[in-house]
């Protein structure tokens, strides 16, 4: 090999090729992996709000001491199929009335009755847990109105996920 002189600088040939080659390989066992890590993240993200969402049933149920949803979101009407929901501000129950009678929801969690300004319904987001005549202290049990999938759920809390709005 010659000696550079004085003022000349780059790389060889064989240099060149030689990172080229490592670079190569790199990619070859990187690329491949990538993919693999980018479904499966999908597939977590949806196990998550699952998650999130029947842990959120589970504590605005206690909150609310309700052992059973009064009117779940389970039916559509007459074979139409089961229809979800993504918006959470009208998830899992929204029909119960500030009318007191069986399954309203006619007092707070502080035992005050509610009056009719106030939200009717038990759902997951801008919840109504304070009989204060509508003006605030609304509780979110999740971080988002509106999520990914499409939800039910039964009397007992259980909640179904689903990629479509119309469950089988």
């Amino acid at each position: 090999m010659r000696m550079p002189k004085r003022g000349e600088k780059g790389f060889t040939l064989i240099e060149l090729l030689i990172v080229v080659a490592i670079l190569g390989v790199l990619a070859a066992v990187v690329i491949p992996n990538v993919g693999r890590f980018i479904g499966r993240g999908e597939e977590e993200a949806k196990e998550t709000e699952f998650a999130n969402i029947q842990a959120a049933v589970h504590a605005m149920m206690t909150d609310n001491e309700l052992s059973v949803l009064p009117t779940p979101v389970t039916d559509a009407g007459a074979g139409a199929g089961i229809q979800g929901t993504k918006d959470m501000a009208a998830f899992p129950d929204t029909s119960a009335t500030a009318a007191a009678g069986a399954g309203a929801k006619d007092r707070d969690v502080l035992g005050v009755d509610y009056v009719l300004a106030d939200q009717d319904g038990y759902y997951l987001f801008q919840h109504d847990r304070i009989a204060d005549g509508g003006t605030g202290n609304l509780s979110n049990y999740v971080a988002t109105q509106t999520t990914a999938y499409w939800y039910i759920v039964d009397a007992q809390g259980t909640v179904t996920q689903s990629e479509t709005e119309t469950l089988p």
